[in-house]
């Protein structure tokens, strides 16, 4: 199923909105170093996931210049390489739901993404609760 890229934007710009509209109250009350930690989901098209993932990587090259951007891993399922896992750390809560949302290569990124992507991601926001590592 191809999707039109205006209603791929229009569905990915309701979703994003309607993702993070909950967040924006409560993140202004809370501490502005809390670290957080993102999961994103992507589903690709067929046989699109080595596009989908070099369009993941010059995103990545751009945040990565971002204030309180720690780290990004990008993961592929083992068995299904059209599903491809981010696991992103910034310092900031409060910018990664505010102004990250905002910067022109993620808006860029949002629509270039309609030529791999079946549609829009699926985002959760997690906080550490303990850490561990080897010794």
């Amino acid at each position: 199923m191809k999707t039109s890229a205006p209603v791929f934007i229009a569905v990915l710009s309701f979703f994003l909105n309607f993702t993070f509209q909950g967040h924006s109250q409560d993140v202004t009350s809370k501490s502005s170093d809390q670290h957080l930690v993102v999961l994103v989901k992507y589903k690709t098209q067929p046989l699109k996931s080595k596009e989908a993932v070099a369009g993941l990587t010059k995103l990545i090259e751009a945040v990565k210049t971002e204030p309180n951007f720690v780290s990004i891993t990008i993961l592929t399922d083992k068995n299904d390489p059209s599903v491809i896992m981010l696991y992103e750390e910034w310092s900031n809560e409060a910018y990664y739901y505010g102004d990250h949302m905002k910067t022109t290569h993620l808006q860029d990124f949002i629509i270039a993404s309609r030529a791999y992507l079946i549609g829009p991601p699926e985002i959760t926001g997690w906080k550490i609760e303990k850490k561990f590592a080897a010794e």
